[in-house]
């Protein structure tokens, strides 16, 4: 995460979210009280176009369900950012907090909401890689 400043900088390639919807994410029997199937579409909404969102196969961190990543943009990446991983994310508040982020500019242009430092996590080089190809 990053000390740059806020504020969304048009670019050619804006940030890409991730959302895990594997064996466990998106799964009413490992997480109960989450309307999993409108997840996804109450991102896209927050996001207001801001940044494409795609589900994803699993991303092999079960224990962290649900999972979202959010790659930075090319600016974003220019200045240092790179994909940060959230975890454990399963209210609206979290889904909330990650769109305001990217709307500021996501990884490597704007500092996230402190919040998300309890749901940021790090994964191994090989998940890390299996996403970024």
């Amino acid at each position: 995460m990053s000390n740059k400043p806020a504020g969304r900088t048009a670019t050619a390639a804006p940030c890409r979210v991730t959302v895990c919807r594997g064996c466990c994410c998106g799964d009413a029997a490992k997480i109960p009280g989450v309307d999993h199937t409108a997840q996804i579409p109450r991102l896209r909404a927050a996001l207001d176009g801001a940044a494409p969102v795609r589900a994803s196969e699993c991303l092999d961190v079960c224990d962290q369900a649900n999972v979202v990543v959010v790659q930075p943009s090319a600016a974003g990446r220019a200045a240092g950012g790179r994909p940060v991983w959230l975890g454990l994310v399963n209210d609206d508040e979290a889904l909330a907090d990650i769109a305001a982020w990217i709307r500021a500019g996501g990884p490597g242009l704007a500092e996230p909401p402190g919040v998300l430092d309890l749901y940021a996590f790090t994964v191994s080089r090989r998940v890390r890689e299996a996403l970024e190809d």
